[in-house]
């Protein structure tokens, strides 16, 4: 039977047990693994100088070649150590390569945070031999730890994410399941190998087996620090809305500024497309758009210096404009197939046709808060229509934006008299007055039927938008 991998890589962090995993890996004769190969300070282990033929020179100009002298110059299954600090460039070899075995090795942050903080103080990163341990207690840094946290945490997050996007899978394995040799015995299993160890390496021993509570001088302080994290992310905001894209086809470039509108849909792009417009003294039809990001790349090339910018309006706003513009409407623009299935599937009390002398302000008021209520629904995926972007939380669009390139600027569109000038001053663009805003489709305007009640509705839809922005009640 053919092997499934050609190498392996163990993806670790300082004090997690790594020491203690390569030692039994290596105890099996059909794999051998290279220690830190691709720690940017040293190759493999500190004082050597070359792994496999490969010298550090040659590793840190071609990352690729020590990979590929591991593959054929190892007595079997080869592979190394990968922590996060590490070439970034072997991150993307290995985990864009279905023949490399992952493997994953995960410790309590806590734990392998206060055994960090002790190998610190006592420069004893191996222990051999028991006479030998050294003795130290950590000190507890609240604003220290939540870094190391959030450095372990962002590495999983991307280890996760990119095995699931490329459909591949890893061995996990914790600290705790160092010492159980099924375990160990059910990687080599996983790795391809029929061999099995009789028993687990006993060179290397656990330096600090003492509970945490005699470890860390400041026990009681990390106790209370701690208490106030939230392991389940018990306060986070659900999303539920796929990832989107960066849409760069809808940008839209000044014609001779150097300046980039990166709009969000029922935005007041009709107000900064005008402004834009008059910058250059051009028609708005006449500005640069629907470029792909080759093409924007180019353009960025041939403007030194631009600046790039979105405007953000308030999430109230924002879904009247999206209902009055795409749901009530039933002229050009509108989506009749979606308000069709809003009037007959969803139930709301949207009049056959649009304009429709029946359809007075309380029906507006009736209709656009059951709108909201369908937002709440739809951004949670619990529809069948698709989230639009005319009505897609503004921080997904954001953040879509973000793949590509994010923009200098967000402004919020009540800033947007005084926020776009100085934009347009900084790049040395005239001083042009910004269009006041309209209510643009909408039969009723927004302030007219606007209360406690419709705020409500609107944070149930646009939860994330309000918390990531930091939106306060719409002001009519």
């Amino acid at each position: 039977m053919s092997q499934p991998f050609d190498y392996f890589v163990v993806f670790a962090e300082m004090r997690t047990g790594s020491n203690f995993l390569e030692a039994n890996i290596n105890a099996f004769d059909g794999f051998e693994c290279y220690g830190e190969a691709f720690n940017p300070h040293f190759i493999g282990y500190p004082n050597r100088t070359e792994i496999a033929g490969i010298s550090q020179a040659t590793r840190d100009a071609h990352p690729a070649s020590l990979i590929a002298a591991i593959k054929e110059k190892t007595d079997g299954l080869g592979g190394f150590r990968f922590f996060n600090d590490h070439d970034p460039r072997v991150l993307d070899l290995a985990m864009d390569d279905p023949r490399c075995a992952k493997i994953i090795l995960t410790r309590n942050p806590v734990d392998s945070y206060v055994s960090w903080k002790i190998a610190q103080a006592t420069g004893q990163w191996k222990l051999t031999n028991v006479k030998r341990r050294k003795d130290a207690r950590a000190r507890f840094d609240p604003v220290d730890f939540e870094r190391h946290v959030s450095r372990l945490q962002s590495f999983q997050v991307e280890l996760l994410n990119r095995l699931q996007k490329s459909g591949q899978t890893a061995f996990y394995i914790a600290y705790e399941d160092l010492q159980d040799l099924d375990v160990i015995n059910g990687l080599a299993r996983f790795l391809g190998s029929d061999e099995r160890l009789e028993r687990l390496d006993g060179t290397l021993k656990r330096q600090n087996p003492s509970p945490l509570s005699d470890k860390v001088e400041n026990f009681d302080e990390m106790a209370q620090a701690l208490s106030g994290l939230d392991p389940f992310n018990l306060s986070r905001t659900p999303n539920f809305e796929p990832r989107r894209n960066a849409a760069a086809p809808s940008f839209v470039a000044a014609s001779a500024a150097p300046l980039l509108y990166m709009p969000i849909r029922s935005g007041p792009e009709t107000e900064v497309l005008a402004w834009m417009a008059a910058l250059d003294r051009v028609k708005v039809g006449d500005l640069p758009t629907g470029m792909k990001q080759k093409a924007l790349r180019q353009w960025k090339r041939r403007h030194p210096g631009h600046r790039s910018f979105t405007v953000l309006r308030h999430p109230v706003s924002r879904a009247h404009a999206a209902f009055c513009d795409k749901i009530l409407h039933t002229g050009p623009g509108g989506y009749a197939d979606i308000r069709k299935t809003l009037r007959n599937f969803h139930k709301l009390p949207l009049p056959g046709q649009f304009p429709d002398p029946a359809y007075d302000l309380a029906a507006h008021r009736t209709a656009f808060k059951a709108f909201l209520d369908f937002l709440r629904a739809n951004l949670a995926a619990q529809t069948a229509i698709r989230i639009d972007p005319h009505w897609a939380s503004q921080s997904n669009i954001v953040q879509g934006m973000a793949n590509f390139m994010p923009p200098d600027l967000i402004l919020r569109e009540d800033e947007m008299a005084i926020g776009l000038p100085n934009l347009a001053r900084t790049v040395g663009a005239p001083d042009v007055a910004v269009p006041a805003v309209k209510d643009g489709a909408a039969p009723f305007a927004l302030a007219d039927i606007y209360d406690d009640e419709i705020e409500e509705l609107a944070q149930k839809a646009y939860q994330r938008d309000y918390l990531m922005f930091g939106f306060a009640a719409f002001t009519a």
